[in-house]
Parts: structure tokens; C-alpha cells; sequence
């Protein structure tokens, strides 16, 4: 038996190490081709697609920063991920430790709604919060003689991170609980306060779990298109980059530059990849390796 399994084994690393470089180039090959792209002149597209550049030619990332508003819209983009990402860590924080380490009435009740919220697809209530918020605009219209809950950033980043608490809070609240409570404990025996042993102790030790909600809710918030395309609708210069990036597709596809077009493509993929380059190590570091000696 000890044989059959040496045996084996070599074979199983062999097929993991196949898929792995498999999976790994069906990934790379697209995104290089298309950083290849968006350096290419348009005559050079006519040739062999899979053809090196002849040069670098820059002038493409140029026109799509200033002649196709690709500047504008990443703004936009910047503003609205970060007011999500900050509206949704200030909210869910405190509300995951609470329903995590406390017990108090209701608590059974909170956690079913946001489990449930777990089983509702945000596409497929775009339309009631648009009505809804429309319906706001009439009643401030009435009251106040004009409309801010349309065409806002800040309430499309409002309404980000309320469709992304659900998960959020999923998340955190059970890594949390993992917790050992001995470090609440001894911050409590030094004379630290609820808010300041959750600040202090508990979300340093969970920096990892707080990384890794930060970068989902990034590349959720960073490409979403649809609740942006809905409720900016008839704001022009206030259009998030996946909008941009529809709208130069569809420009510059009539046009025929392809050039410009992959630099748009690469100017929405590059947060991402710098994103992900920088917590990676994050993603997996240990949380409380020497916390506890005895």
C-alpha cells in the first residue's frame, strides 16, 4: 500500500502542476495580449493579431486619457470605490464585532437579516432603488426646489456599500469569531473600553480578514456597471470608468481604433493588478502567530 501511494503521488504533483500552468496561461496570455494591444499603431492590427509591436507607441494611452475622458471617469471611479469602501469599513466593522462577541436581544434576528441578504442579487433590484430615489428627487424637488439623489456620487457610493454589507459582515463576523477572547480579556484588565480594545486589539489582529473584504468590495465597486449606468444616467462628466470604458468601446469600434481602445482596457485593469500585487503577501500572513504564550 505504502508503494502504490509513493508511486502515486509524483503522478497527482504532475497533473496539479499541468492544471496550475494550464489555468495560469489561459489568465496570462489574454491580459499580455491586450497590454501588447494597446501599444500598437491601428495599421499594425490588419496584420497578424498576434504580431509584436513594431514600437511603442504611447500616443494611444494619450488620447484615451484626454480626447476619450478616460481621465475623467477613473476620477469619478477613484471617488466613488473610495467613499464605498470607507462608507462600507466604518458601517460593518463595528457591526460584525458586536454581532461576533456579544450576546443581547435581537441578535439572532440581525444576523438572519443578513444572511438573508446573501441570497439577493443587487441586479435585480436596480430598478425599485432607482424608483425610489427618483421618487426622493420628486419630494425634494417640492420641498427644497431641486434633486439630489440622482446623478450623485456620493449616493451611488452610499448605495455600493449597502448592497455589499450583507457579505461584508458575513465575513468579518465569522473571523472574528474565531477569535480567542483572552486579548479582550487582558485590554479589558488594563482599563481599555469596548471601542478602543475593537480599534486596537481586535482589528489588528484581523487585518488579513480586512484585506481581503477590502479587495472583493474593490473589484466589485471598481467594475460594477450596472446600479452605475442606472442611477447616473443623465450625468455626463459623472459616469464611472466601466460606463467610459462602454462608451469608448462603442466610439472607437465605429471608428476603428483599436489602439485607443485597449488603452482604456488596460487603464481600468491596472488599479486592479497594482491592488492585488500589494496585498497578496496579506492575503495569506497569519493573524495571531505569538499572540498567546500560555
Amino acid at each position: 500500500m505504502k508503494q502504490k501511494k509513493g508511486s502515486a503521488e509524483p503522478i497527482f504533483k504532475v497533473f496539479i502542476y499541468v492544471v496550475l500552468i494550464t489555468l495560469a496561461v489561459l489568465i496570462i496570455v489574454p491580459v499580455a495580449w491586450v497590454f501588447l494591444a494597446s501599444i500598437k499603431q491601428n495599421s499594425e492590427f490588419y496584420g497578424n493579431p498576434w504580431a509584436l509591436p513594431a514600437g511603442f507607441y504611447w500616443q494611444n494611452f494619450v488620447d484615451a486619457w484626454n480626447a476619450a475622458s478616460m481621465g475623467s471617469y477613473m476620477l469619478n471611479s477613484v471617488i466613488v470605490t473610495a467613499l464605498s469602501l470607507a462608507l462600507l469599513l466604518v458601517i460593518a466593522l463595528p457591526a460584525a464585532y458586536c454581532l461576533s462577541r456579544f450576546q443581547f436581544t435581537g441578535r439572532k434576528f440581525l444576523n438572519t437579516c443578513f444572511m438573508a441578504g446573501l441570497f439577493i442579487n443587487v441586479n435585480y433590484i436596480v430598478v425599485p432603488i432607482f424608483l425610489m430615489l427618483k421618487d426622493g428627487d420628486v419630494w425634494l424637488k417640492k420641498l427644497l426646489g431641486d434633486g439630489v439623489l440622482l446623478n450623485n456620487l456620493f449616493v451611488l457610493a452610499l448605495v455600493y456599500a449597502s448592497t455589499a454589507l450583507p457579505f461584508t459582515i458575513y465575513l468579518l463576523s465569522g473571523y472574528f469569531a474565531t477569535l480567542p477572547h483572552d486579548f479582550e480579556e487582558a485590554a479589558y484588565i488594563d482599563g481599555a473600553g469596548y471601542g478602543s480594545t475593537m480599534v486596537r486589539i481586535i482589528f489588528p489582529m484581523a487585518q488579513p480578514s480586512i484585506i481581503t473584504i477590502i479587495l472583493f468590495n474593490f473589484l466589485s465597486f471598481w467594475n460594477e456597471y450596472i446600479i452605475s449606468m442606472t442611477l447616473m444616467s443623465s450625468a455626463t462628466g459623472q459616469k464611472t470608468l466601466p460606463v467610459g470604458l462602454l462608451n469608448l468601446m462603442q466610439a472607437q469600434q465605429s471608428s476603428a481604433q483599436y489602439g485607443i481602445l485597449y488603452a482604456g482596457l488596460v487603464l481600468v485593469m491596472l488599479p486592479t493588478l497594482i491592488l492585488y500585487i500589494c496585498v497578496q503577501k496579506k492575503l495569506t500572513q497569519g493573524m495571531t502567530v505569538g499572540g498567546l504564550k500560555g
